[in-house]
């Protein structure tokens, strides 16, 4: 029998045990989804601290029902380890490592490198292996083929196969999650493809297949570029019609009555998380080594890069009609987290402005449900200030960063003195409102 058919038996008799690599935001809730469908998962984390979570059932994923986890550990169906010799039994690998950008926005891949390398040591001949981090088109085929051969001594085609499919996790969505959201999938090979779908299939409803990793890598680049165009756009829409007296919110409701050929984005003080601000200058980087020079990323970037600047002057020219001056003001910031009813705080516009505005000598608190504490960029730890009708009155300035839904409009309206709402939640006028 050979490794392929032998394969294909074992994931058809739910034989097969899946490792993944990194239980973060995107590890975690892909392998409760396969363990939810009698699949055995090892978990595989660097720390220590996450891989005893896991065993002992503590989530610490939002996007994960405590109760799935708690189900799937306590029937042997995912546990977790640091014991990367452990991958030597894994049928199929899923690699979910974190891929952020240097201060040079030049791609970190120490992570990946970091996971292929022990896979390479490690697996066993006729593993499947798959990338989902979010990297540049060709790092499947030139970066991590390489790596796992060398390391195994082994073939690609013959004693394993290698295919990328790119996360797809909007955290804090309760209507598209792990299961129902469609999952593009491109393999080496024709043999690592059908591999491939019948792994995915156990846990996601939709396997989408492509001919290539560099189409499925693109993929995910071209999504989140897309959000980020659209939204620098209307970003920087909004500022010009501050500046003309015109409502922006106004013109976008009224723009969505077209049936075709428009869809909404929405302004804010910057685009925060792990991939709109980052997965496009991936692009950009490999763009780079073609000769191409991708103007329009560069130009939206750009826009996002200052919004947070433009922000802090529009706080600074709220106080100033109100006869004071930042350095001094009490200011304090509703939500922290990067997006609405998340703990997810990565790359938020709202810590580049409350690090601004401390700069220019604001005295700078926050309250945020979801968040209790935060490190600040010159170290310091802030946590989250009880909110209060007398503590909106007692500070100079409110400023609206992030429109939980826990947050009253008309309680912040009736009892701050000022208020800054970069995210159009109050929507009654009001001369002490100012807006985006």
């Amino acid at each position: 029998m050979s490794l392929k058919e032998n394969m294909l038996q074992k994931i058809a008799r739910s034989e097969e045990l899946v490792g993944v690599i990194g239980l973060g935001y995107v590890g975690l809730p892909l392998a409760v989804s396969f363990a939810l469908e009698g699949v055995s998962v090892l978990g595989f984390e660097k720390s220590d601290e996450k891989a005893g979570k896991v065993n002992s059932a503590q989530n610490y994923i939002s996007d994960v029902k405590e109760e799935d986890l708690k189900l799937v550990v306590e029937n042997d169906r995912l546990s977790a380890t640091t014991d990367f010799s452990r991958l030597a039994g894994c049928d199929a690998i899923l690699i979910c490592v974190p891929t952020p950008l240097d201060i040079f926005k030049k791609p970190d891949m120490s992570y990946i490198q970091d996971s292929c390398e022990a896979i390479g040591q490690y697996m066993k001949p006729g593993t499947f292996v798959c990338l989902e981090s979010t990297t540049y088109p060709t790092t499947t085929e030139s970066f991590i083929l390489p790596i796992l051969e060398e390391k195994s001594g082994m073939k690609h085609g013959e004693d394993f196969w290698l295919a990328f499919s790119p996360e797809r996790v909007d955290p804090g969505n309760k209507q598209y999650v792990t299961r129902n959201t469609p999952k593009v999938l491109g393999a080496l090979t024709p043999d690592g493809l059908e591999i491939g779908q019948a792994v995915y299939k156990k846990a996601i409803d939709l396997v989408y297949p492509v001919s290539s990793p560099r189409v499925a890598e693109m993929v995910k680049i071209l999504e989140n570029t897309y959000r980020l165009i659209n939204i620098s756009l209307i970003n920087e829409l909004a500022l010009l019609c501050g500046k003309m007296d015109i409502n922006i919110w106004e013109v976008i409701e009224a723009a969505k009555t077209k049936p075709y050929g428009f869809q909404a984005f929405y302004p804010g003080p910057g685009i925060g998380g792990h991939c709109i601000p980052l997965d496009p200058f991936y692009l950009e980087h490999i763009a780079k080594k073609f000769g191409f020079d991708l103007s329009m990323i560069h130009t939206a970037g750009h826009i996002n890069n200052m919004m947070g600047h433009r922000m802090t002057i529009k706080i600074t020219s709220a106080l100033n009609r109100h006869k004071k001056s930042i350095n001094g003001s009490k200011i304090l910031f509703l939500g922290v987290a990067y997006k609405p009813n998340i703990d997810d705080a990565r790359e938020s516009p709202a810590l580049r402005i409350m690090d601004e505005v401390a700069k220019k000598g604001g005295l700078v608190q926050y309250h945020d449900p979801f968040i209790p504490e935060l490190k600040t960029e010159d170290g310091r730890v802030l946590r989250s200030a009880g909110l209060s009708a007398e503590l909106l009155h007692e500070v100079d300035c409110v400023v609206i960063a992030t429109n939980h839904d826990g947050f009253e409009p008309g309680f912040i309206l009736e009892n701050a003195r000022l208020v800054v709402d970069l995210r159009n939640a109050i929507k009654q006028p009001s001369e002490k409102v100012y807006k985006l």
